[in-house]
């Protein structure tokens, strides 16, 4: 496959799934901000989408204040933001009609529905838009364009290239999402393990689609432990570190058997994933999660890199 081709491949999985977590961030916003203050968190629950989705430059240099009204415009309707669901959504599309004819009718046709319907929102008047119905729609139409590549499309490098793009974004955002949890945690450490503590768990596990799942492998009550546990290290998890970087390693694993070249890029995989079975939740705490979380998106961009040097960028390493 053309280093071209399979870049366009990489970038649709990576902007749908970004798109998709740009709306579960809005939505983690929304449901913590419902709640009554019990002091001042560490940061305004909204700033923290900014800062997790490491779009906080970008919008004060546009907006100022992070006023609510304007960071919901800015992470989902606005072009100048290069993560918003549009910009997302929008250049997944561009980076599709490149490479049409590497993809079955019903994933071109999942992908251009989601950009004639987001053009459709983008002309209706804000006033008419609930935040909790584009957030909705935005993870339906990222479900049925995963569900149309998982269900048609031909398992040969391109279906790997897809689902590399889809594992890298997913290990990012997954940390990202978490990481909300940190910006908005209350300075007092009597805080923690309260009623306000353990919503914002929950907050952060409805947002992510798991809530039910969570009680299915842990059951009792909630804590911050159990979530760590299962959004980090539990393989049964579809949105876990583990789980993410497992299906990143796989992807390349198979890349390499068949072009018959091994690269960095799979001996960092194979790192990166057995760094995390190692790994326990009281390490996790002892380093202190955002430090983990942090440290984990730079080791996932550093993959990343290595992953557009090897197969992307057109020369051969």
């Amino acid at each position: 496959m053309l280093s071209r081709t399979a870049d366009n491949l990489y970038w649709i999985a990576r902007y749908m799934e970004r798109a998709e977590t740009t709306a579960r961030l809005l939505e983690v916003g929304a449901r913590i901000a419902l709640m009554p203050s019990a002091g001042h968190g560490y940061r305004n629950e909204w700033d923290s989408l900014l800062r997790a989705s490491g779009t906080a430059a970008g919008f004060a240099q546009k907006y100022g204040d992070p006023v609510q009204r304007n960071i919901e415009s800015y992470l989902f309707f606005d072009r100048d933001n290069p993560s918003s669901v549009a910009s997302c959504i929008e250049r997944a599309r561009e980076n599709a009609r490149i490479v049409r004819t590497a993809l079955t009718t019903q994933v071109w046709d999942a992908l251009n529905t989601a950009y004639q319907e987001m053009r459709q929102l983008e002309r209706t008047a804000r006033s008419e838009l609930e935040l909790t119905q584009i957030t909705e729609w935005t993870m339906r139409q990222a479900a049925m364009m995963r569900g149309a590549i998982d269900a048609t499309m031909l398992r040969n490098d391109g279906y790997d290239f897809l689902g590399l793009g889809y594992a890298l974004e997913r290990a990012d955002s997954t940390a990202r999402l978490m990481d909300v949890k940190y910006y908005v945690l209350l300075p007092r450490v009597d805080f923690v393990g309260s009623g306000l503590d353990n919503y914002q768990w929950q907050t952060l596990l409805r947002a992510m689609s798991a809530h039910r799942a969570f009680h299915w492998a842990y059951g009792g009550d909630i804590t911050a432990g159990k979530i760590a546990h299962f959004l980090i290290l539990n393989p049964q998890c579809p949105r876990s570190l583990v789980t993410a970087t497992s299906a990143a390693m796989g992807h390349l694993d198979r890349l390499a058997r068949g072009y018959g070249h091994h690269t960095s890029a799979q001996q960092r995989s194979h790192a990166m994933l057995a760094a995390l079975m190692e790994t326990t939740v009281e390490d996790i705490f002892d380093e202190g999660l955002h430090d983990f979380l942090s440290r984990f998106v730079r080791e996932v961009g550093e993959l990343t890199v290595l992953v557009h040097d090897a197969y992307l960028s057109g020369e051969a390493r």
